[in-house]
């Protein structure tokens, strides 16, 4: 899964941290310390985490993925990660060391 999509709300910056939905890959939310949820009233489950943002995207961080963005919605933070596959990630090096010092 290239794409990866965390949040949380404003008042509770410091946890939990909304990781992902029913979909995503379980060895990385096993990773991410996350569990799968459903709340009352909801018909989807999702995975969260008591880990506050920066430790999730700091885990991410070492499993390669990088912010792409970031939005604040009503009283919510999102944030879009991207994680490169490898040909990708060698393909943008060999760009950024064919580019001109000058």
């Amino acid at each position: 899964m290239p794409y990866a999509l965390i949040s949380t709300e404003i008042r509770l910056e410091f946890g939990p941290t909304i990781v992902g939905d029913a979909d995503a890959d379980p060895e990385l939310m096993d990773y991410l310390g996350a569990k799968l949820l459903t709340f009352y009233g909801n018909n989807f489950q999702e995975y969260r985490t008591q880990d506050v943002p920066r430790v999730v995207l700091n885990k991410l961080a070492l499993r390669g993925y990088r912010v792409e963005g970031m939005a604040g919605i009503g009283q919510t933070c999102i944030w879009t990660l991207f994680k490169p596959d490898e040909k990708d990630a060698t393909d943008l090096a060999n760009v950024e060391n064919a580019k001109p010092s000058g």
